[in-house]
């Protein structure tokens, strides 16, 4: 049977059954870590000042004992929803770093992680190259079929994307139509192999698995840049982005550098 609720600090109340000890902390801490203690029904409740607790654990081990499970009770209890806490704290930053509609990473993962990715690569010394997508007329393949399956087309864009990167590699929802793949450690030409077989791939990927509907293709313009000395990510998304203008003015559904 519950009998008595201990206010603790942060303004949770903690039901105490009977025969638990409430205040064996701020003894140990000389310090105040209950409010209140109120009683949920009749209870009796014994209440030991701190000198005696003291005079009691220097006579008694047994006692010594008992404090001491107490204490490791508490404090296992204490990690576990620590633990909990943060896994769930891990769980909501990494649904915020994820695009909802596509599940690629999203603007404010780019914007965390390129600066980082980009200083690591410039203290290595090693290659790292960003393509920049766009899909072709989205505007009108959104008037044309809805935009419901404009939403098809940009999940199935992120597949083809995602299904074709290395385990190193990042896809990114840049924004609307715009994509984005970051690839470390990969150099302009390896780069540029990369994009021109996602613009191929892109353009066989069936938007509609229903075939009695019409099966609209969508392709992609595609830019590509890496890298280079005084470069920052800022720098480095302008040239892709560039790039990506190059593809566009010479037809679209192309690789540009």
């Amino acid at each position: 049977m519950l009998g008595v609720a201990a206010d603790t600090p942060d303004g949770s109340a903690r039901r105490i059954l009977p025969g638990e000890s409430v205040g064996e902390q701020s003894v140990l801490d000389e310090t105040t870590n209950l409010s209140a203690i109120t009683a949920l029904e009749e209870a009796d409740l014994l209440v030991i000042e701190a000198d005696l607790v003291w005079d009691l654990i220097d006579r008694s081990n047994g006692l010594a004992r008992n404090l001491l499970r107490l204490l490791s009770f508490r404090i296992r209890a204490a990690n576990a929803l620590l633990r909990r806490r943060q896994k769930l704290g891990e769980f909501y930053r990494q649904l915020s770093m994820n695009d909802g509609l596509t599940g690629l990473y999203n603007r404010s993962w780019l914007n965390d992680m390129l600066p980082k990715m980009v200083a690591g690569a410039q203290r290595a010394g090693t290659p790292l190259s960003l393509v920049m997508i766009d899909l072709d007329h989205f505007k009108k393949f959104n008037d044309t079929h809805g935009h419901l399956a404009g939403d098809a087309a940009l999940c199935a864009a992120a597949g083809v994307v995602s299904a074709a990167l290395r385990p190193s590699d990042f896809a990114v929802r840049y924004g609307g139509e715009e994509l984005m793949v970051i690839l470390p450690d990969t150099s302009e030409k390896l780069a540029t192999m990369v994009a021109e077989r996602l613009c191929q791939r892109l353009r066989q990927t069936v938007i509609f698995d229903d075939m009695r509907l019409p099966l609209p293709h969508v392709t992609g313009s595609f830019g590509v840049a890496w890298l280079e000395s005084g470069l920052d990510g800022l720098g480095l998304i302008a040239r892709a982005d560039s790039a990506l203008y190059r593809a566009k003015e010479a037809g679209r559904n192309r690789v540009s550098l």
